[in-house]
């Protein structure tokens, strides 16, 4: 009982430190910094699959927290190191200022947490998901999908779209592991979501873009189709 409890206990810990950088990985406007910030909070992802790994006695995972550790930790942050170190160091201006984007993205999370919080049996209908620490668990990692969509929705830098992209896929695998630690099958799907060459070809097509047009701008580049 004491194992589970410090088990939990440290997942917990490790949801919150995820969640911590993910809000960092979308606000912070250097781009080298952002891209910094989504690779601890990758690291944090397999750590969290190390940890459930461990505590819901399922080796499977341990492949798919290898797994995360070298597409997400370094191949990602390094593709995107590749194409930011060629840009200027902050991203294009988005269409919030800073502070009206921080104001709203913090309302936006503590909403959607709290709804989901109160309501996850709704979204997942089962005994385990009502319980904590997976009630909680769940909850930030369906928080962190739909900051990614944020990012995707008001930033207007190619980089950034890519970020909210990575953070929108790990929401996914926490959601995912978080309401099947136990089922091998979950460490299969896990892996093979992976977006590593959507990430690939949409950071070579920004790149060429750029090189082109001079600008990573997405919402200029809507407009040329006009």
């Amino acid at each position: 009982m004491v194992e589970n409890v410090t088990g939990g206990n440290l997942i917990i810990t490790l949801y919150l430190m995820h969640f911590g950088l993910s809000l960092l990985a979308a606000e912070l406007r250097n781009l080298k910094w952002s891209v910094a910030a989504i690779s601890l909070q990758s690291l944090f992802l397999a750590s969290i699959l190390a940890a459930f790994a461990n505590i819901a006695a399922n080796p499977s995972l341990y492949w798919w927290s290898l797994t995360a550790l070298i597409t997400k930790v370094f191949l990602i942050p390094y593709l995107l190191w590749l194409y930011v170190r060629q840009l200027p160091t902050a991203e294009t201006r988005p269409w919030l200022g800073t502070i009206p984007s921080v104001t709203v993205m913090l309302i936006l999370v503590v909403t959607i947490y709290s709804f989901l919080h109160t309501n996850v049996e709704f979204i997942a209908p089962t005994l385990e998901s009502t319980l904590e620490p997976a009630r909680s668990n769940l909850a930030l990692s369906l928080t962190i999908c739909t900051l990614g969509l944020w990012v995707l929705l008001v930033r207007r830098d190619a980089a950034k779209a890519v970020i909210g992209l990575v953070l929108l896929e790990n929401g996914v695998h926490l959601s995912l592991v978080t309401l099947a630690p136990t089922l091998p099958e979950t460490t299969v799907i896990g892996i093979i979501t992976n977006v590593i060459i959507t990430v690939w070809l949409l950071l070579y097509l920004a790149g060429r873009i750029f090189r082109s047009l001079g600008t990573t701008d997405t919402a200029l580049l809507s407009e040329l189709k006009h």
